[in-house]
């Protein structure tokens, strides 16, 4: 009855609880949810494979939003590039963004570093109240370090 995987999740469940981080309390609620009704052999692997997709697309709708209802135009796009932090952002922005096409480079390659991207995550968002979207972005961090290294090896 007590796998480990569900013994696992029951305890990130009480870390999510001690942390009151509602998200992680959801994403392990719902895979709970499907573990115990028997649907996590279909389940997984889909979540698995289109979950990061999924989340950018939603992250990608919140960021836009303001656009589409009309609180930010173009009069705020050009007025914002007079600051020397909207340069900061832009910047930040494409470096984040090249960071995460080496950290999915690296996941396709090296399955088995997602365990301690994860762990990170989940220490990161109980401990410091951080926000889930870190293993993406992690493991862009620890390629373009992983590069690096490699470089001097």
């Amino acid at each position: 009855m007590f796998s480990e995987s569900l013994l696992f999740l029951l305890l990130l469940l009480v870390i999510g609880f001690i942390a009151k981080n509602s998200s992680l309390i959801i994403a392990i609620g719902a895979l709970l949810l499907l573990k115990i009704c028997g649907l996590d052999s279909k389940w997984f692997a889909f979540l698995q494979t289109k979950g990061i997709n999924w989340g950018v697309t939603i992250i990608t709708i919140a960021v836009l939003a303001p656009i589409a209802s009309g609180q930010i135009g173009f009069k705020d796009l050009g007025a914002s590039f007079k600051s020397p932090y909207a340069w900061i952002a832009l910047v930040s922005g494409m470096i984040v963004a090249l960071l995460a096409k080496g950290g999915v480079k690296l996941l396709a390659d090296d399955p088995q570093i997602t365990t301690a991207l994860v762990l990170g995550t989940i220490l990161s968002v109980s401990i410091f109240k951080g926000v889930a979207v870190g293993p993406l972005i992690g493991a862009g961090i620890a390629y373009a370090a992983m590069k690096f290294f490699s470089f001097f090896t």
